[in-house]
């Protein structure tokens, strides 16, 4: 008998390999991913702008990026005695202008050089809804803790989602190597505070616009995530104590699921080995300065260097040996 839904990520014919930079953007769930990968010692750079979940906020980024334009002080606004640009997360907030445009464009040229050079780029949508800042007339990405009332919520259109997704890829194409390959994905955390139907619309939305979009593009794919959680997994065992946020059991279960269909056989194992020295490393002594724990460092060593001459990019370099 089959006491559950199994829900696959199929396999494609171009696979990532150890030396592929990958871009990552998107909700919260999308960090999950891009630390496994940072984890594995893969080529990562995850959200410039800070956590962003709809389509507009993400392919506004792009643009931004894409245009590799400083942010200036005009950019900015001041609440609640932070200066903060309404583009980004609240993550970039801080008390002073020269600060948090520091942070910002440190990011967005780190962000324009890296994606010059990737090979793929994850984009994880969570939300359809935008909110207008009245005083700007302008929609930002975060409500920074700023009142409500300042605000107008609303669903962005179907013809606004199919537009920004169309325009992200677009963007995407031209900033990227022409062999870039661009994975959409739909975030299965709920968006409760929206409203259980207000969150199932909004996911609804988007999943349409995405699948509306993409099939007009070969380098674009549609990764299951959402329906692993929701037809896969469900089960309250997989969520954090929140019931919201998947746990680290059901991450690795994706991760694994996502392995198996794009990476090839030596990012496999690269990253294997990679993963048993991750777990190495979190080893405590009771005798750091006894023989055993000294031999059992040389040897943790020599695997790094060894799975450093596997790549020309460094790996491992928090450590001092």
């Amino acid at each position: 008998m089959i006491f559950r839904t199994e829900v696959d990520i199929n396999a494609v014919e171009e696979k990532i390999q150890i030396e592929d930079s990958i871009f990552s953007i998107g909700s919260c769930f999308a960090s999950e991913i891009s630390s496994k990968l940072a984890d594995g010692q893969l080529k990562t750079f995850h959200n410039p702008f800070g956590t962003l979940f709809n389509p507009f906020a993400i392919n506004k980024a792009f643009q931004k990026i894409y245009a590799g334009k400083d942010y200036t002080e005009a950019d900015l606004i001041l609440a609640n005695d932070l200066f903060m640009s309404l583009d980004h997360h609240s993550s970039f907030d801080s008390r002073y202008a020269h600060k948090t445009l520091e942070q910002i464009n440190s990011k967005l040229q780190s962000a324009n050089d890296f994606l010059q050079t990737s090979k793929w780029v994850i984009v994880t949508y969570g939300s359809a809804f935008i909110y207008e800042f009245l005083p700007k007339n302008k929609i930002a990405a975060n409500c920074h803790k700023i009142p409500q009332k300042f605000f107008n919520k609303r669903l962005l259109s179907n013809d606004e989602l199919r537009q920004n997704i169309a325009e992200s890829i677009e963007c995407v194409k031209d900033i990227c190597p022409d062999d870039v390959q661009i994975l959409f994905s739909l975030s299965p955390v709920r968006h409760t505070k929206d409203g259980m139907t207000e969150n199932s619309l909004s996911k609804a939305k988007l999943l349409t616009a995405i699948h509306d979009v993409i099939p007009n593009y070969s380098n674009c794919h549609y990764l299951p995530i959402y329906e692993i959680l929701m037809d896969d997994l469900r089960d309250y065992r997989f969520y954090k104590d929140d019931m919201l946020h998947p746990n680290s059991q059901a991450v690795q279960y994706v991760w694994e699921k996502f392995g198996n269909a794009f990476f090839d056989d030596e990012t496999k194992i690269f990253i294997n080995e990679n993963s048993k020295i991750q777990s190495a490393l979190q080893h405590k002594s009771s005798d750091e300065e006894g023989p055993k724990h000294q031999k059992f460092l040389e040897s943790l060593k020599q695997k790094i260097n060894t799975q450093r001459q596997k790549v020309k990019h460094p790996i491992f370099s928090d450590l001092d040996f």
